[in-house]
């Protein structure tokens, strides 16, 4: 419970450092009390004020437990019992990419209600959270929060730390019983007009626009997601108070120059908070989004933040009695000290900035500094390193998030009247959304974008340490002279140095492998700036970071031994900002189903697909390839599906001036005997098949 701590700590931190008003000490000093007594008495009513809010929260996590683990379904679940329920679903189904074997299979996490349970015989009612996992998303997708839907499947128990009555594996598709409340409907549809709109834009900003408006990430491209990640800009995908905060801030702002009256400003204001929380889906986070941005709305309008942390003080209370599931979350933890840390850290360190530059400039370096300072310890927790790249990365993107916001938010409220205007309205946001791209991709790829750091309590306490020396350090002239030289000679070592004393890619490089785990991607260079991509691995980001880092900018050839998700899945990053010639495909179509998508993703991209058959040649830049297998005697020979798969494989033989090399897919034990039965040519370099791994383990 980590989180918990945390947040705990945080609330004990701002009710100490709380100053009484002047009313009260005013009052203090006319009754004759002396400033010690005083001191005493507030921190004696802060420790009751304390100690009351731990037992009020403890109280209402004892009522949850015990409402969690006491009913049928707890007593079911334990028995794994086969049921029927019908429930109500409490947030969107999440869609995680997996596998199974060597194909994909999409899983779906979808959490709700039980109303209704039927097993052994007998139907009860109840009201019981539950987890439902299911596979295939086609079903299971399309739901939205408050539709009713009857579900088969197994119960087991939920995980011990989860506030959730039990699990539920699903064994086939929902049954709809009722369709969603009249906010989720309108929900859904601004959201879809806002996706709609969006199809105007290049296809990176087009899933990212909807993430930093309304926290809508089905669009949003993997390796736009790993940069944000690295940047330590993932922050922007998710529905937090800084968005609506920005959508009323801009409201009170035209409020304020049409001269309209502050009663009326008001009345716009919580419109528009509304509005925004209705098209962000009024689920229990969204709620929690509109808490916190209502208390940054508060700092903001008064411009007193002591009003803001009691506001925050008393949103966490209210919150975690409300939900005490939210204390385990590290989403809710991050949102509270990255507020707490925006309103008790940036105004110290902006009054004492302002002083050697302008206002705007301290308050635009204050404000990521005090966040990131605040969030720090909990991400050691969490991830086990440092983003040092955080704070630039934060400062370079934040002027791009407001307007982005707001004409994405005008654009969901226009689209179902106008598209047309709608997407008039998305164009100057996709400009914005493009350049928090363009610096989530070059920041995330710096020297020493993202530190290890041991994870942990062990972690907290180095970084604990750390911070108490950089405080003595930055406390004495001399000392931050020479803290400056040295971080100023690592960065040169890093950014300078490093790359001439070991440059990557090295000078007339040939192929490469890269590293993408478990699976085959090899990169062949076919002159400056090209390369020659044999299998994409299993995940686009990783084959698109070697392709980057490698400088490949044109990929005139593609070959795809064989339609294994190992080999195949990472396809969409070799065309990541790259332009593809054609693609070579295996003979064989199976299994059918990878074989299938990749055949449908070209023909999206418009690439050409070219069956290979021996004897293909080319010669791209100081390569020659040729195609020397599969043998089509060995195409259905081995045991099973992945068997056949394996031996209908690419087998590619590459000659350079200076040596040679077999590439031979996963070709088994029946295609590599047909092969060396035709005769094979004398290499230096064999790519070994299974990429290391036993035939009995990639086939099973």
């Amino acid at each position: 419970m980590a989180c918990a701590a945390l947040i705990l700590l945080l609330v004990v931190v701002i009710v100490a450092g709380r100053r009484p008003s002047a009313a009260l000490r005013a009052a203090a000093g006319r009754g004759g009390e002396t400033p010690g007594r005083g001191r005493r008495r507030r921190w004696r009513y802060t420790l009751l004020g304390v100690l009351g809010c731990v037992a009020a929260v403890s109280g209402s996590v004892a009522l949850r437990v015990h409402a969690v683990t006491s009913g049928p379904v707890a007593d079911l679940a334990r028995k794994r019992a086969v049921v029927t329920v019908e429930m109500s679903l409490t947030a969107d189904p999440r869609v995680l990419p997996g596998r199974r074997g060597l194909v994909r299979r999409e899983r779906v996490i979808i959490e709700g209600s039980v109303e209704r349970v039927e097993a052994f015989g007998m139907r009860l009612t109840t009201s019981a959270p539950v987890v439902v996992f299911a596979e295939g998303s086609a079903q299971w997708a399309s739901l939205l929060p408050s539709q009713r839907v009857r579900v088969h499947g197994r119960l087991g128990p939920a995980d011990d730390e989860a506030l959730t009555a039990a699990v539920i594996l699903a064994g086939r598709p929902p049954e709809l019983l009722s369709g969603p409340s009249p906010p989720q409907r309108a929900a859904a549809a601004l959201r879809d007009g806002l996706r709609q709109a969006c199809a105007v834009l290049p296809p990176a900003e087009r899933g990212l626009l909807p993430g930093l408006v309304v926290g809508d990430v089905s669009l949003l491209d993997q390796q736009v997601r790993h940069d944000l990640k690295t940047a330590g800009l993932s922050h922007l995908t998710a529905v937090s108070g800084a968005n609506l905060a920005i959508v009323a801030g801009m409201v009170l702002a035209f409020g304020r120059v049409a001269g309209l009256p502050l009663a009326v400003r008001a009345v716009l204001t919580i419109v528009a908070m509304v509005g925004f929380a209705v098209v962000a889906r009024p689920s229990p986070s969204v709620l929690r989004a509109l808490v916190m941005g209502s208390v940054a709305a508060v700092a903001l309008g008064t411009g007193r933040a002591g009003d803001g942390v009691t506001a925050l003080s008393a949103a966490v209370l209210g919150l975690v009695m409300f939900d005490p599931a939210l204390a385990a979350e590290y989403g809710f933890a991050l949102s509270v000290l990255a507020t707490g840390g925006i309103l008790t850290l940036a105004p110290r360190w902006r009054e004492r900035m302002s002083r050697r530059m302008p206002r705007w400039a301290a308050e635009a370096i204050a404000v990521p500094c005090a966040a990131q300072a605040a969030v720090t310890p909990l991400l050691v927790l969490m991830a086990g390193e440092l983003e040092p790249v955080a704070i630039p990365a934060n400062l370079l993107a934040g002027p791009a998030v407001a307007p982005a916001t707001v004409l994405g938010f005008a654009a969901s409220l226009v689209a179902p009247v106008h598209l047309e205007t709608a997407r008039w309205l998305v164009r100057p946001a996709g400009y914005a959304v493009g350049w928090i791209i363009l610096v989530a991709r070059q920041v995330a790829g710096a020297p020493a974008a993202a530190i290890p750091w041991p994870g942990g309590v062990i972690g907290l306490l180095l970084l604990v340490v750390l911070a108490v020396v950089g405080w003595v350090v930055l406390r004495r002239a001399a000392l931050r002279l020479v803290a400056c030289a040295v971080a100023g000679g690592l960065a040169v070592a890093l950014i300078f140095v490093r790359p001439a004393v070991a440059p990557w890619p090295p000078r007339g490089w040939l192929m490469v492998s890269c590293d993408i785990g478990q699976g085959d991607a090899l990169v062949l260079s076919a002159g400056a700036g090209r390369a020659v991509v044999v299998d994409a691995g299993p995940d686009p980001v990783t084959v698109d970071h070697c392709l980057r880092t490698l400088g490949v900018e044109q990929v005139p050839l593609v070959i795809l031994t064989h339609p294994h998700l190992d080999h195949v899945g990472g396809l969409d990053g070799v065309f990541r900002g790259r332009g593809v010639g054609a693609v070579v495909v295996s003979p064989g179509h199976e299994p059918r189903q990878e074989s299938a998508r990749v055949s449908a993703d070209l023909g999206r991209r418009h690439v050409p697909e070219w069956v290979a058959s021996p004897g293909m040649s080319w010669r791209l830049g100081p390569v020659e390839l040729r195609i020397v297998g599969p043998a089509p005697e060995a195409m259905s020979a081995g045991p099973g599906e992945g068997s056949t798969a394996n031996n209908a494989s690419i087998v590619v033989h590459a000659r350079w001036a200076s040596g040679s090399a077999l590439l031979s897919g996963d070709v088994e034990i029946e295609a590599q005997a047909e092969l060396l039965r035709q005769g094979l040519p004398r290499v230096d370099i064999l790519k070994v098949p299974h990429h290391g791994l036993s035939e009995t383990h990639q086939t099973a």
